[in-house]
Formats: structure tokens, C-alpha cells, sequence
């Protein structure tokens, strides 16, 4: 496998997808290559929680209906040769994209917020008997716990957020086979 892609969404107030961003990276080093950012017409001007981070200035995107953006990120992540798509709570972002159902999807977040899987927990943080992090483990804090920066602030746009989640990745450490062993969907 040579590459992965990381995926995340944004929705309106009432759980339509608005917007996608979906960054590309090797396998084993999880630098980002390549982005793609679709924002999704009309559904973005429902608005909802973040449609404010939107549009950043200087963020090339591509604002088209979802089945036409769906259908292109498609084609891309099978002409780059991804098989696997990872997202922090995964769960979410592939209901939300049924159309993608025949990726191997895995959970960023199921490695991340388990104390035998992210040595960067802290002794004294409150876990679950399974080693679940209790509270905290949202990308936000996981970022300030891994990157040791205490002002780092989530942008809520889906491409930022995926470079976001992929940096995770980078700063656990893990090999893409464990995600794929431990924190594989069904």
C-alpha cells in the first residue's frame, strides 16, 4: 500500500454533509501530497456550526453539487491508488459518505484516545478500564497533547482538519497496519 487518504466533513445545522476535504499521503510518513476541499451546493448555505471556516482566505476549493463532488473524490482516491481512508471518528464521516463504502475505512481515534496505543497520554489522565481516555480526546486537545502546544486551535474546516487529523497520525507514530488491525469498520 503507498498511499492513505484522510478524510473529514463538516454538516449543517440539521446533519446534511456541506463540505469535504480529503488530504493524500505515503503510507509510512503521513506528509501530506495532495488536498482536495469541496464545498457543497446549496447544501453550505443552510449553514451550520462552522460555516464560518468555510471559505479561509487563500483555500482553493471547488463548490459544486454533492453528487458531482462525491463522484470526483471518488475517481481521485482511485486514480492516486488508496484503498484506505482514515478519519477521527470515522464512524461519522462514513455515513455520512456512503458513497465510498467500498474503501477500507479506519479510526484515527480508536488508536488516539487509548493509553496502550498513545504513549503521550499522561499517568495521571482519567481512562476507562479499557485505557480509553475518559474526556479530552477530541482532534483539539489531542493535537495540544501530542504537538506540546497548548494554543493550538481547531479550524472546523474539513481540508484543514484533515491535515489536522493526519499530523495526529504523524506525531503518534503508528504504522498504517495497526490502524488498519485495530481500528478497521465493519
Amino acid at each position: 500500500m503507498d498511499k492513505i487518504a484522510v478524510i473529514d466533513t463538516e454538516t449543517t445545522w440539521d446533519c446534511r454533509l456541506m463540505s469535504i476535504g480529503a488530504v493524500l499521503a505515503e503510507a509510512g510518513d503521513y506528509y501530506a501530497l495532495d488536498g482536495r476541499y469541496y464545498v457543497l451546493e446549496p447544501e453550505w448555505r443552510l449553514g451550520g456550526m462552522f460555516s464560518d471556516a468555510l471559505f479561509p482566505e487563500g483555500l482553493p476549493h471547488t463548490l459544486c453539487p454533492r453528487a458531482e463532488a462525491v463522484a470526483a473524490l471518488r475517481d481521485w482516491l482511485v486514480q492516486s491508488g488508496v484503498r484506505v481512508i482514515l478519519a477521527y471518528n470515522a464512524p461519522f464521516d462514513r455515513r455520512l459518505l456512503p458513497e465510498l463504502g467500498n474503501f477500507c475505512w479506519c479510526d484515527i481515534l480508536r488508536l488516539a484516545a487509548y493509553r496502550q496505543f498513545n504513549p503521550h497520554i499522561p499517568a495521571h489522565a482519567e481512562c476507562c478500564s479499557t485505557g480509553r481516555l475518559k474526556r479530552n480526546y477530541g482532534v483539539e486537545p489531542m493535537l495540544r497533547l501530542l504537538a506540546g502546544d497548548g494554543s493550538y486551535s481547531e479550524q472546523h474546516n474539513a481540508l484543514c482538519d484533515a491535515a489536522d487529523e493526519l499530523r495526529i497520525m504523524r506525531l503518534l507514530g503508528l504504522g498504517v497496519e495497526q490502524y488498519i488491525d485495530h481500528a478497521r469498520l465493519p
